[in-house]
């Protein structure tokens, strides 16, 4: 079995995600799938996007970088690819995720960060 390439979801930087919840919202029509106070995840019939913290300060999880995330079915063989090929180590793979993904990242030569991700609500 193979890992089916399903889509991408940009991760916005945001320095206020209630704020901009809220703006999605209004002024958009998303709704919320998940949020805390440094996440949020926004859908729109097949529009995903997600929103991160970002203050540009060295508490900032974005390091500088931008944030990609691939969305795929059967996350198992391109992991165990990208673990043979040394992209990734072993232990990186996070299984049910508090917002229902399995997924695992990475940062490529620009420190923009990749990461890997499948819905386990569809799994």
């Amino acid at each position: 079995m193979t890992t089916e390439l399903l889509g991408i979801i940009p991760v916005l930087p945001s320095a206020n995600i209630e704020r901009d919840i809220t703006w999605y919202k209004e002024k958009m029509g998303f709704e919320i799938y998940f949020s805390d106070s440094m996440y949020a995840v926004l859908y729109r019939e097949n529009i995903c996007l997600h929103l991160q913290w970002h203050a540009d300060t060295s508490e900032d999880p974005l390091l500088g970088g931008s944030v990609l995330r691939i969305y795929v079915k059967n996350i198992q063989p391109i992991f165990t690819e990208l673990v043979n090929r040394g992209t990734v180590a072993q232990d990186s793979l996070k299984i049910n995720t508090p917002w229902k993904t399995n997924e695992f990242g990475f940062f490529d030569l620009n420190e923009n960060a990749i990461f890997i991700m499948e819905d386990t609500l569809n799994t």
